[in-house]
């Protein structure tokens, strides 16, 4: 397995956090009554290399199934946590929550509930622009000063918000966000997934390139886009229809499927080494529901595109 760095702050110290390129998500997978069928899931992340794992309070048994997980086979201290905070609630998915009173009962909940008294990464679930990010960036401080967390970031926000938010950090000498965790796939989305999502567009990409800030990316594969198991003409999932079906998703599509003849691999690896072959770091946050789609991910990992290859699937060239 392949790693990548996140900057961050320890008992005072600036360190070094060492990432997996590969970041084993939770979601609804990870569920008290499914642990034997995914602990040897998650065994197997463990025995490829893997060490990070994406999480979030708004992930309904995620947490608290992760740490059972932890507890039985004793190696919290081997790992990486990346959670996340500030969602709206699931009974007022209307009402934002990114205020500083948020940020701290998201996170002590999940320290409770994941049975810890740390996480490595933590980022914000959401953004709201109406707030300043002054009273958000010195909540997040105080997390980092208190030892609770070790690096922030940001996932969905726009990036001029992020970067007014790490100007005030630098201005008031504040820990500043060293990663970001937005969408980014091969297949571009005509819309985003859910509701006040944000994916990585050329600015964002360029911004990642010039300051050389971790990327974090959430549906990496683009729901399984390059499976194999949807075409133009199957049109029986409206989610994927509307968020991925395009002439120029198809035409990366065609040209996924003909790189991969080429090495020798599938179309969904493909895109999955795209991500994890930008010019400035990447991880990708993957949702195997079994060893072999694990392993699949993995063998991509070990898939080197060019820079020319990268842009070209992209319709760039």
């Amino acid at each position: 397995m392949k790693y990548i760095d996140i900057q961050g702050k320890k008992d005072g110290k600036n360190i070094t956090i060492s990432v997996s390129n590969l970041l084993m998500g939770s979601g609804d997978f990870l569920r008290p009554d499914n642990m034997d069928f995914a602990a040897p899931v998650l065994d197997k992340f463990i025995e490829i290399g893997g060490n990070s794992f994406d999480t979030a309070r708004q992930y309904r048994h995620s947490e608290k199934t992760l740490a059972s997980w932890m507890k039985l086979r004793r190696n919290r201290d081997s790992l990486v946590i990346h959670t996340k905070a500030c969602h709206p609630t699931r009974e007022n998915p209307d009402v934002a929550r990114v205020t500083p009173e948020a940020i701290e009962d998201d996170l002590y909940t999940s320290l409770e509930t994941l049975d810890t008294d740390h996480v490595e990464l933590f980022a914000l679930h959401r953004d709201d622009p109406t707030k300043e990010v002054g009273p958000i960036m010195e909540s997040l401080h105080k997390q980092v000063e208190k030892g609770l967390v070790y690096a922030i970031g940001a996932s969905n926000w726009e990036i001029a918000r992020i970067i007014e938010a790490n100007k005030y950090a630098a201005e008031h000498k504040l820990t500043p966000f060293t990663f970001n965790s937005p969408n980014l796939s091969l297949a571009k989305v005509n819309r985003p997934r859910w509701e006040n999502c944000v994916s990585a567009n050329d600015e964002m990409i360029r911004w990642h390139q010039n300051s050389n800030t971790p990327l974090l990316a959430w549906s990496s594969q683009a729901g399984g886009f390059f499976s194999g198991r949807f075409t133009p003409d199957i049109k029986d999932d409206v989610e994927m229809v509307e968020v991925y079906y395009s002439e120029a998703n198809w035409e990366r599509y065609r040209r996924a499927e003909e790189l991969a003849d080429k090495k020798k691999v599938t179309p969904i690896q493909i895109s999955l080494a795209y991500v994890l072959c930008q010019t400035f770091p990447t991880a990708a946050v993957i949702g195997p529901e079994n060893s072999n789609e694990l392993l699949s991910s993995y063998d991509a990992t070990k898939i080197l595109l060019t820079d020319d290859e990268v842009r070209w699937l992209d319709l760039k060239e």
